[in-house]
């Protein structure tokens, strides 16, 4: 066995640092700087003036990650944000193992190469090294390849390291045993915490694809709401990132990590999970009158069959006068239809338009509505005659505002309470355990009026606070609601800022959203421009231009 280079004290100091390394390596999570640290660790434990990591591809090649020269001051890749530019390197050329060049030598036959003098070296292509050395006066002589094994035995890297400097005459000399046994334990444990971060990654990924597939399901599953759960996560980035730079009241003490940001992102996304279980006709519902099929066509079908039975009430009575059976006043018979007939299509225009559900309904429209009834009736198959409009009709269209009942108000609702349920049911990591409550308090207010808890300001984190401002905006100028057209900028923001003074949102939220602009960010992007109009600061209630 070849003895170990350098002084007992050294080699102890080398190990201790690896030591060191490898507890470094396993908490790392940014996955450039974890590769950056192998590269740079393994060119200080072995006194290496180069070196190079390369990831295994999918593409059977050889992917350079980070680039090292010392005296050349040459750093590329990792976290400098210097691109490398070089191609990768081919693993197999037309189905033939590339076995010419070094590093993919060493992934496919999964040993280490440790080369003295690569200018003496036979068997293997040096030629673009050659090159490099020319171009830049650099000498490039000892190499040592090794191969990055995960617990498979799967090569998942090459870690490369060139031209060992002699600690006391700074000569390039061979690597040692030492180094090559040294380089070979980071190499196991850069290929372990590769592997761990890479599983962690592909995880989340895994994870915020499959949160994310929901969320479309749901948007997907009305026409009416397409893309809100998608929009509302933008609006809750786009205030939680100002809220941070932000030094007002609560917010002063609000600075939230990388995986906190991701945690209010992830929250936003699932914030309607609870649609789920929601009706479709219910949250689909257009009009007062529709239910899972549409009653507005019934109600237009018996107004016609009234209509029908009026003609031929007066055809009746017209031939029995004809045949002496009666008497008949043709122009005042003809002039009561006509009249009979324009207050119904008065009464059907207001039936119409009520059922809209745009107008608020007075007690005068009520007593009308009721009034309408009562005045018309009908004759089925059977020859039983029906009021117009049934108990369960006539109570819809009596709703105040809006198309729901409230009864259907509270089915909607209910998805609050599932989502929470949902949520709370699944086994979030540390990072994430806080989705559940930002989740599930989007229709929570400043002052416990909000449902399905009642929770007051205090009670709310302020992740859940930001979620029911980016819930609210995205609704009020969503374009695509059956219940309401679309409201511009100014209007929208004039209805925020009345939520604002009576308590419902968080008042230094407010604050921000309205002085970074965080609403023309918005809508620079999703709105219409026809939405996107003047708005005059001083107007919104309960903001005051800092």
């Amino acid at each position: 066995m070849e003895p170990m280079s350098g002084s007992a004290e050294d080699y102890l100091a080398r190990v201790e640092k690896l030591n060191q390394l490898g507890i470094a390596l396993s908490s790392e999570k940014n996955f450039p700087k974890l590769l950056e640290e192998v590269l740079v660790g393994a060119k200080e434990l072995t006194r290496a003036d180069a070196g190079t990591l390369y990831t295994v591809t999918q593409r059977n090649t050889l992917k350079f990650e980070i680039i090292r020269t010392d005296s050349l001051n040459i750093a590329k890749g990792g976290t400098t944000g210097v691109e490398i530019g070089f191609p990768e390197i081919p693993l197999y050329s037309d189905g033939v193992p590339n076995l010419e060049m070094v590093a993919p030598s060493a992934v496919l036959q999964g040993t280490t190469i440790n080369i003295p003098n690569a200018y003496e070296a036979e068997g293997y292509d040096f030629s673009g090294t050659r090159t490099f050395d020319r171009n830049t006066g650099y000498r490039s002589i000892s190499f040592l390849t090794v191969p990055l094994k995960n617990h498979d035995n799967e090569v998942i890297g090459v870690l490369q390291l060139i031209n060992a400097i002699d600690g006391e005459t700074k000569q390039i000399v061979p690597f040692g045993m030492t180094d090559q046994r040294i380089a070979e334990s980071l190499a196991s444990q850069a290929a372990m915490a590769m592997t761990n971060r890479t599983l962690i990654n592909d995880l989340e990924k895994l994870f915020e694809s499959f949160i994310q597939t929901i969320a479309s399901a749901i948007d997907d599953k009305s026409p009416y709401t397409a893309r809100h759960c998608e929009k509302v996560p933008v609006i809750a980035e786009m205030l939680a990132r100002a809220a941070k730079e932000s030094t007002i009241g609560d917010l002063k003490h609000f600075d939230p990590t990388a995986e906190e940001m991701n945690e209010i992102r992830m929250a936003a996304w699932m914030h309607d999970c609870g649609k789920v279980v929601t009706p479709e006709h219910v949250v689909d519902k257009t009009t007062k009158l529709e239910a899972i099929v549409d009653r507005t066509r019934m109600v237009a079908l018996r107004l016609e069959l009234v209509r029908k039975e009026w003609e031929i009430e007066q055809f009746k009575e017209r031939t029995s006068a004809t045949e002496g059976r009666g008497s008949w006043e043709s122009e005042k018979g003809t002039q009561d239809l006509d009249q009979r007939l324009r207050q119904l299509e008065e009464d059907v225009e207001f039936i119409r338009k009520i059922n809209k559900g745009e107008d608020f309904m007075t007690e005068q429209r009520l007593d009308r509505l009721r009034e309408i009834g009562q005045k018309y009736w009908w004759t089925d198959g059977a020859g039983e005659r029906h009021p117009l409009l049934e108990e369960d009709e006539l109570y819809n269209l009596s709703i105040p505002r809006g198309t729901l009942t409230q009864e259907q108000r509270r089915i909607i609702n209910h998805h609050v309470v599932v989502t929470k349920k949902m949520l709370s049911a699944l086994p979030f990591p540390k990072h994430l355990r806080h989705v559940p409550e930002m989740a599930g308090s989007h229709h929570e207010t400043m002052n416990g009026t909000g449902y399905p808890e009642g929770l007051k300001r205090e009670q709310m984190s302020i992740g859940a606070r930001i979620m029911a401002i980016a819930d609210i905006f995205e609704a009020l100028t969503a374009a695509d609601r059956p219940y309401k057209p679309a409201k511009t900028l100014s209007e929208s923001l004039k209805i925020l800022g009345f939520m604002k003074k009576s308590g419902h949102i968080d008042p230094d939220l407010f604050q921000v959203f309205m002085d970074q602009k965080i609403y023309m960010e918005y809508a620079r992007i999703y709105l219409s421009p026809g939405q996107i109009d003047e708005i005059p600061l001083e107007s919104i209630p309960g903001y005051v231009a800092r």
